[in-house]
């Protein structure tokens, strides 16, 4: 089987995967800080017309040996709306592939093309209490810039592309 991973483009096609992966990930990853994430028809719906939302709006899926193990995707910042900023909305791995990569290069893909849309910054949200994900930002560059939401359950994070 080949092992190389490879990013492309996702489309409204790639939504049940995605949707898998999004439960999955959510409910290993968030444990009791959230309620569990249900995989049903509704959620691959949304996800249906996530997919299929216009630019500025981009989705990539992650596939080793054929099969999809991850997703990322980017559009402009929903909060604060601000058309100089950029957002990554999600991100999320099959939890049998944390830790091999696979997000680093989905980050790498999403930051590259924030930088390409013309963005001078991005922010991204997540969980107050989830070390996990605060630690694996923190290592590719993002910092937390003291946005909060949701009465201080989520907090923000920006990356700075001036350099």
């Amino acid at each position: 089987m080949d092992e190389t991973l490879i990013i492309h483009d996702a489309t409204p096609h790639d939504a049940p995967v995605i949707a898998r992966i999004d439960a999955d990930s959510w409910n290993a990853g968030f444990g009791d800080l959230m309620p569990v994430r249900p995989l049903n028809f509704d959620r691959v719906e949304c996800w249906r017309l996530d997919l299929d939302a216009p630019l500025p709006h981009r989705w990539w899926v992650a596939e080793l040996g054929g099969i999809v193990v991850g997703f990322a995707g980017i559009g402009p910042s929903r909060a604060p709306i601000d058309p100089e900023l950029g957002e990554l909305d999600t991100i999320a791995i099959d939890p049998a592939h944390w830790r091999q990569g696979v997000g680093r290069t989905l980050m790498a893909v999403a930051v590259e093309q924030l930088k390409a849309d013309g963005y001078r910054a991005a922010i991204l949200w997540t969980l107050e209490h989830y070390p996990q994900g605060q630690r694996f930002y923190e290592a590719l560059g993002w910092r937390r810039d003291g946005g909060t939401r949701r009465k201080g359950r989520q907090i923000r994070y920006r990356r700075s592309f001036a350099d």
